[in-house]
């Protein structure tokens, strides 16, 4: 991001391991202030703190079994804010599980590879081109 505001992003996985390298990674960029959930419980909690971009595991049940899935917690997500972007994260490579989170407005799924951060980051930027591109719309709609 160019600006001097920070992008708020937020990871939601039950797999501490992979929470934690994933935190560290996004760390490593300036630009980026991020929150780690283990649940998307915790997660829904901290949506007052307005987050940009969640990046949320689709199965979160690796802590406790009876835990809010992934799909269930997006739908919350958007119910408390539709333009939050979400991005879903999961190790299933299924096409069905890929359909069913862009059935529930998730804006891509990634599944957990060795490519998986390179593709985050991508989506982040994909993000953030989209969102000035739609002030930039609704800038000039207001005027017409």
């Amino acid at each position: 991001m160019s600006s001097n505001k920070k992008l708020k992003l937020f990871l939601v996985d039950d797999d501490a391991v992979f929470l934690k390298n994933l935190e560290i990674e996004f760390l490593d960029s300036a630009d980026i202030e991020v929150e780690t959930y283990s649940t998307g419980e915790l997660c829904i909690k901290g949506l007052s703190k307005k987050p940009d971009v969640i990046i949320l595991d689709y199965y979160l049940d690796g802590i406790n079994p009876s835990a809010m899935n992934g799909i269930a917690t997006l739908d919350k997500i958007k119910a408390y804010n539709e333009e939050t972007a979400v991005i879903m994260l999961s190790s299933q490579d299924s096409i069905e599980v890929a359909v069913d989170c862009m059935h529930h407005k998730a804006f891509d799924y990634v599944i957990k590879s060795e490519t998986a951060f390179m593709r985050l980051k991508k989506n982040i930027t994909n993000i953030i081109k989209y969102q000035k591109m739609e002030k930039t719309l609704d800038w000039y709609m207001e005027r017409m």
